[in-house]
């Protein structure tokens, strides 16, 4: 409802103050609207700003915030709005009212598939820092926010707060390049958990949580094959309950926290029983424990029988996800340098015949078809994807390139 809206804006413009809320207002909208110019970010910031400052004042008429947010929804819907293009604002603005300003407000681009931000030396830094530090910290905040907008907001603000920090205390340092380095050396966490969380909720938007716990398997089979599928399932499955607990969660300490408990639940299991992962769980700092762990090239595939296929009945049983989970692990064991996209694939597809057969009349027909149309191009193509990722992963990138 109305008073809700406002009670919300004005609560946060009050608790942080105009230019927290300022930025707060950049990073929040350039993470929704990723494809966005910065100059359309900066139109729709600056309105914002504008509507909590005049409007959530004590004297402020209390219809102030309701008609002020109906002229920016106007606005939004004028034929030369300067706001974020979206495709799905038309359907919005054939809606009127409350219903218009919240349809609107839940408008977002798809994520970047890669980041765009590169960050610039040390010298080109300080250079646009000191030729305007407002502009340079608007257009960073945008930049960077747009690039890694699938990063939970505490840690984008926290990670886009401390370089803006270390930006204005090094470049009037007397000795810059000694203080950048001691400053990322510092930050060296953060921004490597913006990166990963990035990467990571930008997997769980698009898979969800079932997806995710299966790549996350996957993941695991390839880097120690030796496991079992109940010693590296019920890691998997609470690597996605972190997920999809901090992804969207406004609590600050929620990933490092969440994380450095699964990390050492990982640590404790498989620590004990492989060199690689002991070596990873070494450290004290387990955020960066996980890091060390993701980083883990696959492991050379062992020589294992052919992965037994589930049967119809076990399928279509009450078991049947996760008969179907414990087959992809038996082939990511046996395939450990397949990518996670087409194991992805092939989950997709048990997951889709799983759905389409076993309420059809005749089951069995139904996955035998499947598995035959599966079986005559699944083969060569697992041995292709093997063989070029695994010279992939194994050579370095010009050797893979002459080969």
């Amino acid at each position: 409802g109305k008073a809700y809206v406002r009670d919300k804006v004005c609560q946060e413009f009050k608790i942080l103050g105009k230019e927290n809320f300022r930025t707060l207002t950049i990073v929040a909208n350039s993470r929704k609207y990723s494809n966005a110019t910065f100059e359309e970010i900066s139109h729709l910031v600056r309105e914002i700003v504008s509507l909590a400052e005049t409007c959530c004042t004590e004297s402020a008429d209390p219809s102030c915030y309701d008609a002020g947010s109906s002229a920016l929804s106007a606005k939004s819907c004028g034929d030369s709005s300067p706001f974020p293009s979206h495709p799905g604002t038309a359907g919005c603005c054939a809606q009127e009212g409350l219903e218009q300003k919240l349809c609107l407000a839940a408008l977002q681009h798809p994520p970047q598939q890669l980041p765009r931000y590169l960050q610039p030396s040390n010298q080109e830094l300080c250079q646009a820092f000191q030729k305007d530090p407002k502009d340079f910290a608007d257009r960073f905040l945008h930049e960077y926010s747009s690039s890694y907008g699938q990063a939970p907001l505490p840690v984008l603000l926290g990670s886009t707060t401390t370089f803006l920090s270390m930006v204005s205390t090094c470049c009037i340092s007397p000795a810059p390049n000694a203080c950048f380095l001691k400053e990322k050396l510092e930050r060296k966490t953060l921004s490597l958990l913006t990166l990963m969380s990035n990467r990571v909720c930008s997997r769980f938007a698009a898979y969800g949580k079932d997806k995710v716990t299966v790549s996350y398997l996957a993941s695991l089979a390839q880097k120690m094959p030796g496991a079992s599928f109940e010693d590296l399932l019920p890691l998997a499955e609470d690597a996605a309950e972190v997920f999809s607990q901090c992804c969207d969660s406004v609590d600050e300490d929620c990933v490092p926290k969440k994380l450095s408990e699964h990390t050492a639940k990982a640590c404790d299991a498989l620590g004990p029983r492989d060199t690689r992962f002991a070596t990873c769980c070494q450290g004290k700092n387990l955020v960066q424990n996980y890091f060390c762990i993701s980083a883990l090239p696959p492991a050379p595939a062992p020589t294992l029988p052919v992965a037994p296929k589930p049967t119809d009945g076990q399928l279509c049983g009450e078991e049947g996800a996760r008969r179907a989970k414990r087959y992809l692990f038996e082939l990511a064991r046996r395939h450990t340098s397949i990518p996670d996209a087409v194991l992805g694939k092939l989950y997709d597809a048990s997951e889709k015949a799983r759905g389409e057969c076993c309420s059809a009349k005749d089951p069995s027909a139904c996955l035998d078809s499947k598995r035959l149309r599966m079986g005559e191009g699944l083969p060569p193509f697992l041995e292709k994807a093997e063989q070029l990722c695994g010279q992939y992963t194994q050579l370095n990138f010009l050797d893979f390139k002459k080969r």
